[in-house]
């Protein structure tokens, strides 16, 4: 019998896979195969299917952000709140808490550097409980959701050594 796990790693891997193709790899049948992503989607496990894009192959502007939140809590506001505002956002791709030297991490994209350092600015750092953004903008992805991003450019710079 197919695990939950077994076919979690096949969406992962091809979520256009349709369920005959996965059914073959978990040795079940079809039917086993919708009758699990509907329990998975159900439970909330999960919760949507995305493309992964290589923005620098579009013929559009599309700038990301990797930014630092520290936050200082009271009794009345934790984690959870916090993040429910944030994540409203339609400019926030991604929010997390963390461990570490900051307590939130966001990825933010908007159409430029203007346009995210002005969303930072005016509607993250006046939050409250925000005492510090630190924003580091993403210059090259090499690597996302495991899928590498080939660079057909060939780098032709000589290795230099001592």
């Amino acid at each position: 019998m197919a695990t939950k796990r077994e076919l979690v790693d096949l969406l992962l891997n091809d979520a256009r896979q349709s369920a005959d193709d996965i059914a073959r790899q978990l040795g079940v049948d079809a039917a086993t195969v919708d009758a699990l992503v509907d329990e998975l989607e159900a439970d909330g496990a999960v919760r949507g299917y995305q493309a992964v894009v290589d923005w620098d192959r579009l013929d559009t502007d599309h700038v990301r952000a990797e930014v630092e939140l520290n936050v200082e809590l009271d009794r009345e506001t934790g984690y959870q709140k916090i993040a429910r505002r944030i994540a409203k956002f339609s400019e926030v791709s991604s929010l997390r808490l963390i461990s570490g030297s900051y307590d939130l991490a966001v990825e933010v994209e908007g159409e430029s550097m203007h346009d995210i350092s002005t969303f930072v600015s005016e509607q993250i750092a006046p939050i409250p409980e925000i005492t510090q953004t630190v924003t580091h903008f993403v210059m090259t992805t090499y690597k996302e959701r495991g899928i590498y991003f080939e660079n057909n450019d060939e780098d032709d710079r000589l290795a230099v050594s001592p």
